[in-house]
């Protein structure tokens, strides 16, 4: 548990140091771009780039909390049958 809260302590410091990281998608920046009329652009410009972030984040999430339930789960049933065979023997 103490490895993972590692991991993901310095995926999220390393996320948050490289700006490039929140960059956006050359298509959809040619979009916004192709479409903003006035100078509120920054604004639009992080709405959008968090957006992104968000949708990207969003299936590692989920896959991390399944993966972490069904590791839990292997443990937990791995465990009880230890627990079983001890106890016949």
């Amino acid at each position: 548990m103490r490895k993972a809260s590692l991991v993901l302590f310095v995926f999220l410091l390393i996320s948050f140091l490289i700006p490039e990281l929140f960059a956006q998608c050359p298509m959809c920046r040619m979009t916004v771009e192709s479409n903003l009329q006035n100078q509120s652009g920054v604004s639009i410009g992080r709405t959008i780039n968090a957006g992104i972030l968000y949708m990207l984040a969003m299936p590692y999430l989920l896959v991390g909390t399944l993966g972490y339930l069904w590791y839990k789960n292997k443990k937990k049933a791995e465990l009880l049958e230890s627990e079983e065979n001890a106890h016949l023997n």
